[in-house]
Formats: structure tokens, sequence, C-alpha cells
């Protein structure tokens, strides 16, 4: 694959950069935050790069290795995410696993399926507590030593029943007490400066003020 020049590789500014992903929601909540500091967000599907792999236990180690694949592939600099819900008395399940959670049970690979079975594994806990969790890894370049590392929490409880229809994954069942909505019943502007995305995106953003 033909690599892309980017003059913002080589000087620490970083003006266009590669989403290593090809989710649709995190792309526009990606694209909304970023844009508002100046930077073109590419994602990698419009450059031909395939998913990467993410055999890793921990959410930092698969942001790093999204990110590295396709800094890799374009020669751009590339940010990744990995993200998931982590469940208190699920000893942090589903993790670094939600998205294929009801998949490695034996089920299928949907965002139905998933919450299907994280509310029949709660049915027996009173303890609903959760929280949303974002590593985002930027690199200049595939080999970069020193990538940019953010996190966000964003806490709330699960319920056993779904409740509006923006967001995705896990978010119709996801409940914020401070805003008195699940994460699908808020306006989806909202969502983009609350999250845990929103959160680990200002940290990165701070990050890249410093690097200025």
């Amino acid at each position: 694959m033909a690599e892309v020049s980017n003059d913002a590789a080589n000087d620490g500014v970083f003006k266009r950069v590669v989403l290593a992903s090809n989710n649709a929601g995190k792309l526009r909540e990606f694209a909304a935050l970023l844009g508002a500091a100046g930077i073109e967000l590419v994602p990698q599907g419009a450059l031909n790069v395939p998913e990467a792999e993410e055999p890793h236990p921990t959410f930092v180690e698969n942001a790093l290795a999204k990110a590295r694949h396709a800094a890799k592939l374009t020669g751009l600099p590339a940010i990744a995410d990995d993200s998931g819900l982590c469940v208190r008395a699920l000893r942090g399940a589903p993790g670094v696993y939600s998205a294929r959670y009801a998949q490695l049970a034996g089920g299928e690979k949907s965002d139905a399926a998933n919450n299907a079975l994280l509310v029949a594994n709660l049915e027996q806990h009173a303890d609903r507590r959760a929280y949303y969790y974002c590593v985002l890894a930027l690199v200049r370049h595939a080999d970069d030593p020193e990538p940019l590392i953010a996190e966000g929490r964003w806490h709330g409880v699960v319920l056993d029943a779904p409740r509006g229809a923006n967001g995705f994954g896990y978010d119709p069942y996801f409940y914020v007490p401070e805003l008195e909505a699940t994460a699908a019943e808020v306006d989806p502007a909202l969502k983009n400066a609350s999250s845990h995305r929103a959160i680990a995106l200002r940290q990165l953003l701070a990050r890249l003020e410093e690097e200025a």
C-alpha cells in the first residue's frame, strides 16, 4: 500500500490523522470532537486499511496495536481507541471483550445479543454500577516510541430494559444519574461532551497543545 505524505507527521502538529476504526458511531463522535480542534479525521476504511487484530487483554495494548497498524499502512499519524463497558459485579466484564461479549459465549456478534447477555448475567446482582472506559493512543508514525496516551471513564448503572434510540453498543442500557437519562436518550452533542471518549479526547487534546 502506497504511503500518504503528511507534513504533520514530521513537525509534531497533527492536522490529518487516520482513525483506526470502521465503527460509524465512533467516527461520528471522534470527527465532531477533533474537528473542533482543526484536525481532519480520515477513517481507515477510506484508505483501504483492514481491521487490525486485537489479541491483547488490556485496553491500552489493543489501542496501540490498532494505531500502529493504521500508521504503518498509510504513513499518516493514527489514532485508535479501545473501549468497553466495565461492570463491577462482573469483575470488570465485558471489558475488552465488550464488542464480542455474546459471541465469546457462543452467541451472535451484535449489540442486541451483547445487551441480552449482560442483563442475564446481572439478574442475581443488586450492584448495577458500571462505567464506560476508553483508552486513546495517538502515534506520529508506526514506530513512535512516545505515543500519546489518554483515558476516560464515564460512570453509570446498567438498566434491565433499554431506553432511547441514539447511540450504539450498550448505550440504551447505560443510565447516567447526573444526566437522568441513558446514553441513548441524551442528545448526541451532550454525549460528545460527557462520554468516556470525550473525557479521553480532552485529555489528549491537552497533550497535543503541549506538542504544538
